[in-house]
């Protein structure tokens, strides 16, 4: 298999990009080689600009759960262009979107729109503080809610709670009001609270799949939603990954938690730029121009990305049985692949949460971050490259989650665990 054209590209991309791509982890540091440049998708399917053809694993790292090029969000999109591009004022079609789903959140009155998943994030913290006029968050090692200030920390050292900065820009005046948890460790956050008592929301992943795929335990769960009715504080369910992907209710249908705010993004866009926020009636009454609270974006409610994300939830809502018939698929594929690891030697394990799929290379276990640190990163950079050279795209870093699509098909699930037989056989 030649990546000549793509080794050409990235050479290229690299004097006009910092370190030749826009947005780190497709520089394919965790893994090594080169990443490939992507001419063009079809279903289940990419091709690179060298020609290779690929079983997509990632699908735009989550959006495409109808696959590439799906044909009625391609013809919504197609349509919407032909009225405009943007309007900046506000259209029809970001009603809809937003009546739908509100229609399938049990936790959500009203949303808003915004263009990105870290853009929602940071709108709903500051809407937190400011409902409840507190200034601390809780976030949890591993749980990843986009690239704002106050969310990239590191633990602190010692004993402490509170967050240091994990990247240079970010001052620590800046995190200094983030305290750091531990993910399905209860005790963790309740120390969290006896350290401050001047915390405004708890925000978590509930189906974590940014330390690989990692749901919360339902007791875990129900325990955060009880110290946030104890004190006073707003819970956030961060589902800017797993909404529409895991179920088509959320979060809170699987695990019986209610969340005072969502995130959301990803699949509400159908492939397009959108993010969005939303939760309880009298938290977002605080949102500007009803509220205090200000936040804005030219391009939020972007026409053609409401296009698209308003094909992709009708569509959902009319295949809503499609969800079973993803989790056996993504589990079918999992379990293909543990077995066939088990055959050479090889430890894995696994979940499944409606098309998302997650594996590690381990004996024990994934829990939290530390678990999932434990794992055989190096093994997965092997294996990672050997698929690519059959034929197969996973996410290029062992802290990620892997999607189905509808446009997955049993026979390329065969075919991946056949390759996936071949390379433990050559591992070993």
């Amino acid at each position: 298999m030649s990546t000549e054209a793509s080794s050409r590209a990235f050479d290229e991309a690299q004097t006009y990009i910092p370190g030749g791509v826009n947005s780190p982890v497709r520089a394919f540091k965790s893994v090594g080689g080169t990443p490939l440049f992507i001419k063009e998708g079809q279903g289940g399917k990419m091709t690179d600009i060298d020609g290779n053809s690929y079983v997509d694993y990632v699908q735009s790292w989550g959006p495409l759960i109808f696959g590439h090029r799906d044909e009625s969000i391609e013809a919504a999109v197609i349509e919407a262009v032909k009225h405009g591009l943007s309007f900046g004022a506000p259209t029809e079609a970001e009603t809809e979107l937003a009546h739908e789903v509100v229609s399938l959140f049990d936790s959500v009155d009203k949303i808003r729109f915004v263009s990105s998943g870290t853009e929602a994030v940071m709108s709903a913290i500051r809407l937190a503080r400011g409902f409840t006029g507190k200034d601390d968050i809780v976030k949890f090692e591993g749980c990843y809610h986009g690239h704002s200030d106050s969310l990239l920390v590191q633990a602190g050292s010692g004993l402490a709670t509170f967050g240091n900065p994990s990247s240079p820009g970010v001052p620590a005046d800046f995190t200094k009001h983030t305290l750091l948890a531990k993910y399905n460790d209860i005790e963790s956050v309740e120390k969290c609270f006896k350290d401050s008592d001047d915390i405004a929301c708890i925000i978590i992943e509930p189906i974590a799949g940014n330390m690989g795929l990692v749901p919360a335990d339902k007791e875990f769960l129900h325990g955060l939603r009880k110290l946030c009715d104890d004190h006073g504080v707003l819970l956030i369910f961060d589902e800017v990954m797993s909404g529409f992907r895991a179920t088509l209710h959320g979060a809170e249908s699987i695990t019986g938690v209610t969340p005072d705010m969502i995130t959301l993004g990803k699949v509400i866009g159908g492939g397009m730029p959108v993010g969005a926020f939303g939760g309880r009636k009298d938290v977002m009454a605080m949102l500007s121009p009803e509220g205090p609270v200000y936040q804005a974006g030219t391009l939020s409610g972007n026409p053609i990305a409401m296009a698209a994300g308003l094909a992709a939830i009708k569509k959902l809502k009319k295949n809503s049985k499609l969800y079973p018939v993803l989790q056996e698929r993504a589990t079918r594929l999992v379990e293909g692949m543990k077995a066939a690891a088990a055959k050479n030697g090889i430890a894995m394990v696994t979940d499944v949460r409606g098309s998302m799929f997650g594996f590690f290379f381990s004996k024990d276990a994934v829990k939290n971050f530390d678990d999932a640190a434990q794992a055989d990163h190096a093994l997965f950079a092997k294996f990672h490259a050997a698929m690519l050279a059959e034929g197969f795209y996973f996410a290029c870093s062992g802290y990620e989650t892997g999607f189905v699509s509808t446009a997955t098909t049993d026979e390329m699930v065969d075919q991946t665990i056949t390759a996936a037989q071949k390379i433990f056989t050559e591992i070993c």
